[in-house]
């Protein structure tokens, strides 16, 4: 009886992941914006969505934080929306909207009633082809961008601990700079510069339109064709290439946050792309240290030995390299050195030992329902559909990703730890409270 009702509870299990399938139409228009529709009439909502391939890595570096600053400037207004009335007119529809960018890309959404659907593709082709872009919209997302980098970074405690390590891990490619950039460069920059921003990366060829949701594929394709299909196309981004020299010896840095009182000691690698195998096995050694109460790091350090508050790792991945980050702040009297020494200590333990088949049947699980919850709402399915696209030039990865992850092995566990997670390349950084002045 128990037999059976484990192989009932099994069946039901894949035939609730096998539903998560995702299925999608893509499509080109004249203009070399892509397309894609996801089509799922379940609920009568509907996300329209454009991702554009711009972000804080396309910058010029004299003008760090344009790419951010846009995704705030283009709620400004266009020639048919008045400035001020972008969020009225999707509040007062049931709709909701939003924004975000990354050092790889930038993403617009709304999320309506399908009976609103033309509506949210008429405003993000109002965005891409009549935006208004003037020296009042300046200069009032100006002090929205600085009150957020004030609020988020300069007065937050921590805040500044991922742009401090993009610092020194990155010598000449683009991710050495944060995606908020510097205030300076954006009082220092003209309207004319702002104009030739958007004309350079805000154009059809450079994007890709997602519709998902409670849609009649004919009658979108209509309507984005109504909507998308006149405007013109841009030049094509030229972008170039910024190859980094390996890591060969440990270096150290430092860095004072008035914000603080505990310090912290944090471990930085530089590791491949987002869309590597490696990078993959990377989130996965991330999840055995530090995902959880059970996790190898937060078990030893938090639980056993209580000589930290708190303790991480995490892979950030991005398009063209990713970087390796662990943390642990101190607690009591412990010091940062204590620390790294009980890190260093587990990253040998993946490097020279196998994990247990049991552990590494446990990532898998974990693996599989983050995957399952990431379709599991038009939302998330629209992100992905872009992501995966603009990213990865994959789409398919929606629903084949996890196979990837799943196919990873105890041995490649090992073997990646070892490639990427080795003393002589890294950077160990201290990050500590304000130095107090002598008196």
């Amino acid at each position: 009886m128990k037999k059976s009702i484990t192989m009932l509870f099994c069946v039901f299990l894949i035939n609730t992941i096998m539903a998560q399938k995702v299925n999608f139409e893509e499509y080109d228009l004249d203009n070399g914006l892509h397309v894609i529709l996801h089509q799922d009439n379940t609920a009568p909502v509907v996300t329209t969505a454009v991702m554009y391939h711009v972000g804080a890595k396309d910058e010029d570096p004299e003008r760090t934080g344009f790419a951010h600053f846009f995704e705030h400037l283009l709620f400004e207004g266009t020639e048919n929306i008045k400035r001020g009335e972008w969020f009225k007119v999707v509040t007062s529809n049931g709709g909701k909207n939003n924004a975000n960018t990354t050092d790889d890309r930038t993403y617009y959404y709304e999320i309506f009633p399908s009976n609103s659907l033309e509506l949210g593709l008429w405003m993000e082709a109002e965005r891409m082809m009549h935006p208004i872009i003037n020296q009042i919209g300046v200069d009032t997302q100006n002090e929205v961008v600085k009150e957020e980098k004030r609020l988020r970074v300069d007065n937050s405690p921590y805040g500044s601990f991922l742009a401090e390590i993009k610092k020194k891990l990155f010598t000449k490619h683009p991710y050495r700079w944060a995606t908020i950039g510097s205030m300076d460069h954006l009082d220092a920059a003209t309207l004319e510069e702002f104009q030739a921003f958007n004309k350079k990366f805000y154009i059809p060829n450079n994007a890709v339109l997602v519709v998902a949701g409670d849609i009649n594929i004919a009658e979108t394709k209509k309507l984005i064709h109504k909507y998308y299909n006149d405007i013109p196309k841009g030049t094509p981004v030229k972008r170039g290439k910024f190859i980094e020299d390996p890591i060969t010896e440990q270096f150290t840095g430092k860095y004072h946050d008035p914000n603080i009182q505990i310090p912290a000691i944090l471990t930085a690698y530089r590791t491949p792309s987002m869309k590597t195998r490696d990078s993959r096995v990377l989130d996965m050694i991330s999840s055995i240290l530090s995902d959880g109460k059970s996790s190898r790091l937060y078990k030893k350090m938090v639980d056993d030995k209580k000589n930290s508050l708190q303790v991480g790792a995490f892979n950030v991945s991005q398009e063209d390299y990713g970087m390796y980050v662990i943390y642990g702040l101190p607690l009591g009297d412990n010091s940062t050195d204590t620390l790294l020494k009980d890190i260093d200590e587990e990253i040998v333990k993946i490097q020279t030992e196998l994990i247990s088949e049991k552990e590494l049947q446990k990532l898998r699980n974990k693996f599989e329902n983050n995957f399952v919850n990431s379709n599991s709402s038009i939302e998330g399915i629209a992100n992905s559909l872009a992501r995966y696209y603009m990213l990865y030039g994959d789409i398919n990865l929606i629903n084949n990703e996890i196979d990837i992850y799943n196919s990873i092995t105890r041995e490649e566990i090992k073997a990646v730890a070892n490639k990427y997670l080795k003393t002589n390349q890294r950077l160990v950084f201290n990050y500590l409270p304000k130095e107090e002045k002598n008196k």
